[in-house]
């Protein structure tokens, strides 16, 4: 088993905390160390797929206000753009060059910020299902149907807002125009608790839903940076909003989407959640690194 060395470095407004496996100064140009990142999902959700790669060094973090990255106001929103600078300072702090990078779902969206801004620090991108409404030619559609999973957890907590993002993120194709419009689904029938507890905390729809799925990347710095940027879908995901978006994203970068094993979550093992297909997911990806598919 690879040990895992725990650092933590201070950000404007946040204690960012990031885990190494392996070696850092074995990373080549060829070979660089690879980034396994992903929004709210901390480091936690990665371990099955680190596993994968023990040639080279594997660095997760925690994203600021996740887990051990603490801050002083954990219910605030963050912009990609915060997130982007955090993973610029981690990288930064790593010390050894370009470095290739898995984001998936939320930490796609943080990871294409950082490419549009530090292209020189990433020198390889997987973002695996980045949830962009504005990519999407339904953009209209999809921006309202998460601004009314923003309200209904605003106006009626976690369980009813959960239900509703679990609604939108499993829909399948195009939104209709009325889609904000329609009943509220049953918390009780996703599991979750009916009542609400007063918290409006939630790393995942009081810090991140609004700002990560209203991003729409930077196409133009996206084209003309040094990093091979390959966008990913689930073969599994269908037509639900994240793998539209990587397709939307991909045809306006003038590629396509490469299709990677299982679902949104396809590299889970078992740390929650329904298990992927970690092993299938882990030989897409380093097909992908080794050179072989679309900038």
């Amino acid at each position: 088993m690879t040990d895992i060395e725990t650092r933590t470095l201070e950000a404007p407004g946040a204690t960012v905390t990031y885990d190494v496996r392996g070696d850092l100064s074995a990373a080549t140009p060829e070979v660089p160390a690879l980034l396994l990142i992903g929004s709210p999902m901390g480091a936690d959700g990665f371990g099955t797929l680190a596993s994968h790669f023990t040639d080279r060094p594997v660095v997760t973090y925690d994203p600021r206000g996740v887990s051990r990255s603490v801050r002083p106001d954990p219910g605030s929103p963050v912009r990609p753009e915060d997130h982007a600078d955090d993973l610029h300072r981690v990288i930064d702090a790593l010390g050894v060059g370009p470095v290739d990078i898995m984001a998936s779902s939320g930490g796609a969206i943080n990871a294409l910020a950082l490419v549009a801004e530090h292209p020189e620090q990433v020198r390889t991108l997987v973002a695996h299902e980045p949830p962009s409404g504005p990519a999407l030619p339904d953009r209209d559609a999809a921006l309202a149907a998460v601004q009314a999973v923003s309200e209904t957890y605003r106006t009626k907590g976690f369980g009813a807002g959960m239900a509703r993002f679990i609604t939108l993120t499993s829909w399948e194709g195009p939104f209709p125009d009325d889609v904000a419009e329609l009943p509220a689904p049953d918390p009780a029938a996703f599991g979750f608790p009916a009542g609400d507890d007063g918290s409006r905390d939630d790393p995942l729809l009081g810090q991140n839903l609004i700002s990560c799925t209203h991003y729409e990347p930077a196409y133009d710095a996206l084209t003309s940076a040094s990093t091979r940027v390959v966008l990913a879908a689930g073969d599994e995901s269908g037509q639900q909003m994240a793998a539209r978006a990587a397709r939307a994203i991909a045809k306006s970068l003038g590629s396509e989407a490469v299709a990677f094993p299982s679902g949104h979550g396809g590299f889970l093992g078992d740390e929650y959640g329904m298990p992927g297909d970690p092993a299938g997911f882990a030989a897409a990806l380093r097909t992908v690194l080794d050179g072989d598919g679309p900038r």
